[in-house]
């Protein structure tokens, strides 16, 4: 059964995205647990960069989410909730870092 805005589900896409989030997630556990010569900043890149391929591999793998043209309604969605999303935690720590600068 296809839905509107989504491809067919199959049980491929899920594995894959399964077997590639918990490889991503063991990375960035193992750079953190095993990374001691590594510098802080070298670490913390590393767990964004896994936590944004993990992201976007499980819109791909499991919301499916792509570049056709019958999930452009749902990447539009996400888009502007992503821009919602952002605009609230950015003014919030906006005015928490302009407050704390008053109190001080």
């Amino acid at each position: 059964m296809e839905r509107a805005g989504m491809g067919p589900p199959s049980f491929k896409a899920y594995a894959v995205g399964f077997l590639l989030s918990i490889l991503l997630t063991a990375a960035a556990f193992g750079i953190v647990v095993y990374g001691g010569g590594i510098s802080r900043h070298v670490v913390l890149a590393a767990i964004v960069g896994a936590a944004l391929l993990q992201i976007l591999i499980q819109l791909h793998c499991f919301l499916h989410l792509d570049t056709s043209s019958a999930a452009r309604w749902n990447v539009l969605a996400l888009a502007s909730t992503l821009i919602i999303m952002l605009l609230f935690i950015g003014g919030t720590l906006w005015i928490m870092s302009n407050l704390n600068a008053r109190m001080m």
